[in-house]
């Protein structure tokens, strides 16, 4: 994503959902929010609005507080949720004030109403923004717990009509196995989301997974590091492997 160019050739995908983990806000570091990171992401966001792209993102909380791990140490599920909600807050009130640091209009939508500093999530407001070329950033996921943020992501695709969902990892792609640990793992260009599910390759949860086949969104994952990555993915190019209803071989 860093170091990119804006282009003005046609987009595969106009309208997209951008998913970033909270992980991929702590750059080097071992928790919390790195900002030059986040201001690189940033750049490679206004760089694809300034294509044409309309975005909206969900970014997770892990880099301050995952429910799953505080309920795996003995807090009550729903409770241990409700923080890791208010932590993709902070997240998003980071990503929104170093965008607009960089002349970048964005609006945070919590599904937690927080009045003070955020709007509530409101579905027709918010794709007024995105028609009027602001950046949208949905916060606290769907609003309720024992659901990930890439379920809340895959929700707002659909509400947002967007054209794809697009999940930024540490990795090019699907592979048939963890290629950190299989130096034998293929990727695929394509695959289909009942392959994907059969096969339990945890790309995404299964229920984010079962939205976007419902919905026949297709869901590109790229990778983060690779720098013009954004901007090749909206242009259809790249490396990534693309989730939908076709099916592929991995290579």
């Amino acid at each position: 994503m860093p170091g990119e160019n804006p282009e003005t050739s046609p987009l595969k995908y106009k309208r997209v959902l951008l998913k970033l983990s909270g992980e991929a806000l702590m750059g080097p570091g071992q928790f919390g929010i790195d900002i030059p990171t986040v201001e690189q992401f940033a750049r490679a966001i206004a760089n694809a609005r300034t294509a044409g792209a309309e975005i909206c993102l969900v970014i997770g909380g892990g880099n301050i507080f995952r429910g799953m791990a505080g309920a795996a140490k003995g807090m009550e599920r729903a409770q241990a949720d409700s923080m890791g909600m208010l932590a993709t807050v902070m997240n998003a009130l980071a990503m929104q004030s170093v965008l607009e640091s960089q002349g970048v209009p964005t609006r945070v939508q919590s599904a937690i109403a927080m009045d003070q500093i955020c709007e509530p999530y409101i579905r027709r407001r918010a794709q007024r923004h995105m028609e009027k070329g602001r950046v949208v950033i949905f916060a606290a996921g769907i609003g309720n717990p024992f659901f990930t943020t890439d379920t809340g992501a895959a929700l707002r695709a659909i509400e947002m009509n967007c054209d794809a969902l697009l999940k930024g990892t540490q990795v090019d792609g699907v592979y048939t196995a963890d290629p950190k640990l299989d130096k034998n793992a293929m990727r695929y260009d394509e695959i289909a989301y009942q392959e994907l599910l059969v096969k339990d390759l945890r790309v995404m949860d299964s229920s984010a997974v079962s939205l976007m086949r419902d919905n026949n969104i297709p869901i590109v994952v790229f990778s983060l590091k690779e720098e013009g990555s954004l901007l090749n993915v909206l242009h259809g190019r790249g490396t990534s492997t693309t989730i939908s209803n076709k099916g592929g071989v991995a290579k």
